[in-house]
């Protein structure tokens, strides 16, 4: 009696609907991935190494790069400031397209994007694969690869 007692409660548990958290709204999160890229980009191409570097997670960032790992955020912001900073030419003019953005969790997606970085004789091209982190409501980048053409 007591088997079958314990089958009909199992049986029904396995029928009773669980109700999940509500989704969140894909298409805002996704809105929200592409402003930070958006304001990167902005903040590059008049020069705020600092506001570039505000879409990345601090201090916590992974950045790879030319076959190596970048030390941390300041690493990161101190190699723009090396090898991008001073003149505008410098610089150059930062531009990320084919932008697609995956959700892998609430609070994580997956970016791919590709870049170009005209400036006088060094221009560049190539993909960046990023990790994003919803960080205290805020999504940054948490991994970056960029993966750079050669002319």
């Amino acid at each position: 009696m007591r088997l079958r007692a314990a089958a009909v409660l199992l049986s029904a548990a396995a029928v009773t609907p669980v109700l999940a958290a509500p989704a969140p709204d894909e298409a805002a999160e996704k809105a929200a991935i592409l402003k930070v890229i958006v304001d990167m980009e902005a903040a590059w191409n008049r020069g705020d190494f600092e506001g570039y570097m505000a879409g990345f997670q601090n201090p916590g960032v992974v950045f790879v790069s030319k076959g190596r790992v970048q030390d941390g955020w300041q690493g990161t912001l101190d190699h723009y400031v090396r090898d991008y900073g001073g003149a505008p030419e410098k610089r150059g003019h930062l531009h990320f397209f084919d932008i697609q953005i995956e959700m892998l969790a609430p609070d994580a997606a997956q970016l791919i994007s590709r870049y170009r970085l005209d400036r006088p004789g060094a221009p560049q091209d190539g993909v960046n694969t990023r990790l994003m982190r919803k960080v205290a409501g805020r999504w940054v980048i948490a991994l970056n690869h960029v993966s750079s053409r050669e002319p």
